[in-house]
């Protein structure tokens, strides 16, 4: 059973986290953000789910904690909170948050989330070693209506074998894009849609997988 870090101050949310997802996960809850850390390290979460205001302590930071720290930067951290609005959001994209939910929670799509996570996002996440590189690339393929897309956009970071970016078309997980960079006239190869996060937003990213490479990659 996979395990659940829940920080929020409000017991009545742990409470409701515990009641909703507990059949699936195994629930570690602490309303003392202070003590987060360290019950992620002792319990090595599959996945935290994290409020971002509580007393003493802002969540903003235990965000940029978790995301960083080479210890748990693995780790997707899903934001859980009273707050509404793109700049919110658009804050906690860039600390490296996977998801953000607003209260009241949305079990459906939260599960939803957490089952697509952990199902292949998990061990893409893990596979090898990431760099933040932000490299202009050009992806094309079918969108998830049907129809075709060319778009240049910027990659967030980048491995051997993958990379993750953002833009604005709807794309399903699973699709092959072909995937080129700006200044060179070859393709790179093609790519296979790993994971989605921020949907809800204008730029959802993609964290995708080369199964096929022609040409000359960022990183060799």
């Amino acid at each position: 059973m996979a395990t659940l870090l829940v920080v929020d101050d409000e017991e009545s949310i742990r409470r409701l986290m515990r009641l909703n997802l507990g059949d699936k996960y195994h629930i570690v809850d602490t309303g003392e953000p202070e003590a987060a850390l360290s019950l992620a390290l002792e319990h090595k979460p599959d996945a935290i789910l994290l409020d971002l205001r509580m007393p003493k302590y802002s969540g903003y930071e235990l965000a940029q904690t978790f995301t960083t720290f080479s210890s748990t930067k693995l780790i997707p951290v899903l934001v859980i909170s009273g707050e509404a609005g793109s700049t919110t959001k658009s804050f906690c994209r860039d600390l490296g948050v996977t998801a953000y939910f607003e209260k009241p929670v949305d079990f459906d799509a939260l599960e939803q989330t957490l089952a697509q996570l952990l199902s292949n996002g998990r061990k893409e996440r893990r596979s090898e070693v990431r760099v933040k590189l932000r490299v202009p690339i050009r992806i094309a393929g079918q969108a998830a209506d049907g129809s075709e897309f060319d778009v240049l956009t910027m990659t967030e970071n980048v491995s051997q074998n993958g990379f993750l970016c953002a833009c604005n078309v709807d794309i399903h997980i699973g699709a092959t894009i072909e995937v080129s960079l700006p200044n060179s006239p070859d393709t790179v190869g093609k790519a296979k849609v790993m994971r989605s996060e921020w949907q809800d937003t204008s730029y959802p990213r993609y964290g995708c997988r080369f199964t096929e490479k022609n040409g000359t990659w960022v990183l060799q």
